[in-house]
Order: structure tokens, then C-alpha cells, then sequence
């Protein structure tokens, strides 16, 4: 969006704006959350986090020689990929135009020196970079400090977005706001004359939301299968024990979504589809997902031990899981697949234990299989779009496009084995028990064949660009065949 003037100009000022831009002071621009819709601080943390877990350890350590001596650290260790990064096109645009005129852009940032150095060489704009350096922290006073040794009491314009840079702006000549609050508007207005607001909205309570990823917890719904199998599902405290579990793998999803990702910010913004994520895209702030991650975690584990101690402990195994998967398993083939089912699978096991049923293991089979296969579908659906961005030479997490077949084999046959498990079972004698019109049951097994194939010609296509949970949901065919598969359950019993 353009910038939105303030105030009208008197005649001196608009002296002033007509003269050349190189006759004009220089223009200082501030770089997390004005510059760059992030904070480089957080995301070289996550970075590093994501390539050295142990490295948690050693924070505090660094933090207590100095926030400057903590963001060299950290820097030091991790190379961004400042390409990716959400620019601020509209000021951007604004910063190129006065640097075509010949005016001196000059980025100061508490960010640390080799990091905005990195922003500095990619984008080719600013005549001088100003950042910490492991010793001084340049933020607030030390900035401001910093700007009138070299500049001059007013002698520089500033661009920024903060209430700690209203120490900055108060020597500066002019003030050029970014998406700034109404108080923040008015208090700048108070110090210094402001020229020109650059907005594009403040994140609103459909964009957090979002974060959460409500759509995902149709997995959740998991935790129903236990009372679904036992035939109980008409007994009101069993539904309402379940109802909180469900609530608890919700709060702790969402958390393990949000937790993944901060960690996930390069590889989303290389996705086709993924770089419109809240986080990747700068429109929700790295600190929302800091703080609401363990505040759901919390949420979730509070939900579960007011059912059971055991299903707390399940809740927190399966959180304990998706983080360790987003910092690290995620990285090795195949034994992500495995994890990723696994999680399905606990999902079951926490709604068994929330009305104390025990799981039968024809269910756990065919969940583990099924599952599998799911997970895999979920792997080569990624692989399949990456190669349209990538061509041959395109990876999806530890994958190769080269693996695609492999995956392909390896998914279809866990989802075939899953229907034999299925088969098996039917031609048990426990479904003689369970069952009044067993025989019913056998139509289970074309339709389930049919879907796992259908699944797995939409991914071969290129078209399976959500979870394949989230996908069943959304799709027409797949809506009807589950609940086909459910009618038919419901009619054998």
C-alpha cells in the first residue's frame, strides 16, 4: 500500500520534499518488523536450534554476557536464507525510488552486524549498515546515540515500527512510520513530524486462528474409534470423557503445529503453497507462536488429567513426539513416516484409555498399517508438487524426487496389507460376537480398497496438496466413501 501523508506540508516543507534527493539527510531504516516482517533474532535462534538441538543448553550462558554477545553467538553459527525472507514491498519500493534519486539509505538494526550485512548484500541498497557487534546492543538510546554521532541532532530521517524507537525518533528530523498502532502513531507524532505510515494491516483473529490449524483436528476425531468399536458411543459420560480428550490432543496438535512451524519458516517459504502460512508470510509475529506453544501445551495437559493421570501421560508422550519430530526426525527418511503414523495411532490408544476400553489388537494393526500408508501418501504428495517448483532436482524433507516410486510401493502396499488386516478380522469369530449382520461387514474391504487407491492416483497427480486427513475431509469422493464405510459399520451391528 502507498504511504499515507499526515499532515499537510507549509511551504518550507514542501521546499524541502521538492529538493533532490541526494540534498536531503540520509534516510535510516530499522530492520526487523519494518524492513522485514520478522524478527532475525528469533529465526537465526530457530535455525540453529533445528541444525543443533543441544545448543538450548548454551543460551543462557551466552545471554549472560549480553543480549549482543548472545545474537553474535547465535549468529555466528547460522546463515539465513535472507532471499526467503517477508520483505516489506511497499517500503521497499520507497527505499529503491530515493536510492535511485541519489538519497543515502542507511540500515541500522539491533539485529547482529553479520546477519543484517547478509540482508545488506542481497538486497544492493543501503550506502552503509549499522547492527550489533557482539559488544553493544544498537537498539533504543545506544541507537540513537549511535545515529547523532554520525549524523547529527536531526540530521537523519528514520523508518521504523516500535515503541523502543521513539528514543531514535525524537533526534531525528522526520519520521517514516510501518504498520504502527494508534498510540504509537500519536506519541511519534508528539516527538517528531511524521511524513509518511506505510500499512498492510495488523494481523487479525482469523489469521491466529489459522495458525492453530483447526482444519487438522479433524485427526483428532481418533479418539471417538474406541467407544465407536465398543458400540458404547450412546453413553453419555463415555462421549463426555472422550469429548475432553479430544479437546486435550487439540490444544497439543495445535501447539506441535505452531512449534513446527517456527522451526519450518525456510522450507514453508520455498513451498508453493506453504509460504502463505501466517508465520512464513510475516503476517503473524514470531512471539505469538513463542508464547502460545507452551500455553497450549498446558491447556492440553490440564484437559487430560482431568480425565485420567495415564491419558496426561499419553498426552504428553504424543507431544513430546510431535516436537521431536519437528526438530529433528523429521530429517530422516522412513523413520519420519513411522512417527507419523505413531502419532495417528496414540490418538487411539488416549481414547481408549479415557473410558478405560481396551484396544483390541486387530484395531492397532490396522491402524499401524493404514497409517503408514497415509503417511506416505503425505510424503510423496510433497515430493510430487516440489518437482513442479524444483524439477529434478527436487527434495521434500529427506526426500528425493528419485525416491517417489519407492515411497509409491512402500505406501500402497501398507494400505493393501491394512485391508487384508481388515479382512482378516471380519473372518474372525470376534466379529461373529460384535456383529448381528456380520456378513455386511465384508463391504468394508472394496471400499476401503477403493479409497486407498483413489488417495494414491489424487497424490500421483500432483493434486494431494493438504493432509491427506484434511484432504478426506474436504474432498467429495472421499467424504462419500468414509461415510459409506461408516453406514455400513453402523448397519452391521
Amino acid at each position: 500500500m502507498s504511504p499515507n501523508s499526515l499532515a499537510p506540508a507549509s511551504l518550507e516543507e514542501s521546499a524541502t520534499l521538492s529538493a533532490p534527493a541526494c540534498l536531503l539527510p540520509p534516510l535510516v531504516v530499522d530492520l526487523d518488523g519494518t524492513l522485514v516482517k520478522s524478527d532475525l533474532l528469533l529465526e537465526s535462534l530457530f535455525s540453529l536450534l533445528r541444525q543443533a538441538p543441544l545448543s538450548l543448553f548454551a543460551l543462557p550462558f551466552w545471554l549472560l554476557k549480553g543480549r549482543a554477545h548472545l545474537k553474535r553467538e547465535i549468529a555466528g553459527r547460522v546463515r539465513l536464507n535472507v532471499t526467503l525472507l517477508p520483505y516489506r514491498t511497499d517500503l521497499l519500493e520507497h527505499l529503491r525510488a530515493e536510492h535511485e534519486n541519489g538519497r543515502s539509505i542507511v540500515l541500522a538494526t539491533a539485529s547482529d552486524e553479520q546477519l543484517a550485512r547478509q540482508v545488506s548484500d542481497h538486497l544492493r541498497l543501503f550506502d552503509s549498515v549499522l547492527a550489533s557487534d557482539g559488544i553493544t546492543n544498537l537498539s533504543g538510546k545506544c541507537k540513537r546515540e549511535r545515529l547523532v554521532r554520525q549524523f547529527g541532532e536531526k540530521g537523519f530521517d528514520y523508518a521504523a515500527n516500535e515503541r523502543r524507537d521513539l528514543a531514535v525518533w525524537s533526534s531525528a528530523r522526520k519520521a517514516i512510520l510501518v504498520n504502527p498502532s494508534q498510540p504509537l502513531a500519536r506519541a511519534v507524532a508528539r516527538t517528531t513530524q511524521v511524513e509518511s505510515v506505510f500499512e498492510d494491516g495488523r494481523a487479525s483473529l482469523g489469521e491466529a486462528l489459522t495458525a492453530l490449524r483447526p482444519e487438522q483436528w479433524v485427526k483428532n476425531l481418533l479418539v471417538f474409534v474406541p467407544v465407536f468399536a465398543a458400540h458404547r458411543f450412546f453413553e453419555p459420560a463415555l462421549l463426555g470423557k472422550t469429548l475432553l480428550a479430544f479437546m486435550a490432543f487439540c490444544c497439543c496438535a495445535s501447539g506441535g503445529y505452531l512449534f513446527n512451524d517456527l522451526f519450518d519458516l525456510p522450507a514453508d517459504r520455498h513451498h508453493p503453497k506453504k509460504r502463505q502460512r501466517p508465520f512464513a508470510a510475516g503476517r503473524l509475529t514470531l512471539f505469538y507462536g513463542v508464547a502460545m506453544v507452551p500455553a497450549l501445551a498446558l491447556l492440553g495437559c490440564v484437559l487430560a488429567i482431568l480425565v485420567s493421570p495415564l491419558l496426561a501421560g499419553i498426552v504428553l508422550l504424543y507431544l513430546g513426539l510431535t516436537l521431536t519430530y519437528s526438530l529433528c526426525i523429521k530429517k530422516m527418511a522412513l523413520l519420519d513416516v513411522l512417527v507419523l503414523a505413531s502419532l495417528y495411532t496414540i490418538r487411539i490408544i488416549g481414547g481408549a484409555e479415557a473410558v478405560a476400553i481396551q484396544p483390541s489388537e486387530w484395531l492397532l494393526a490396522f491402524s499401524m498399517f493404514l497409517f503408514i500408508s497415509l503417511a506416505f501418501v503425505k510424503r510423496y504428495g510433497e515430493l510430487v508438487i516440489m518437482r513442479s517448483v524444483d524439477g529434478d532436482h527436487a527434495t521434500a524433507r529427506s526426500y528425493e524426487i528419485s525416491d517417489a516410486e519407492l515411497l509409491a510401493s512402500k505406501g500402497a502396499a501398507s494400505g493393501y496389507i491394512a485391508v487384508l488386516v481388515l479382512a482378516l478380522y471380519i473372518s474372525s469369530g470376534a466379529v461373529k460376537a460384535h456383529y448381528g449382520r456380520h456378513e455386511l461387514m465384508w463391504l468394508l474391504c472394496p471400499l476401503l480398497l477403493y479409497w486407498i487407491g483413489y488417495i494414491w492416483l489424487v497424490a500421483h497427480r500432483g493434486r494431494m496438496h493438504d493432509d491427506p486427513f484434511v484432504f478426506a475431509l474436504r474432498d467429495r469422493t472421499s467424504r462419500i466413501l468414509i461415510l459409506a464405510m461408516l453406514g455400513t459399520a453402523v448397519l452391521s451391528i
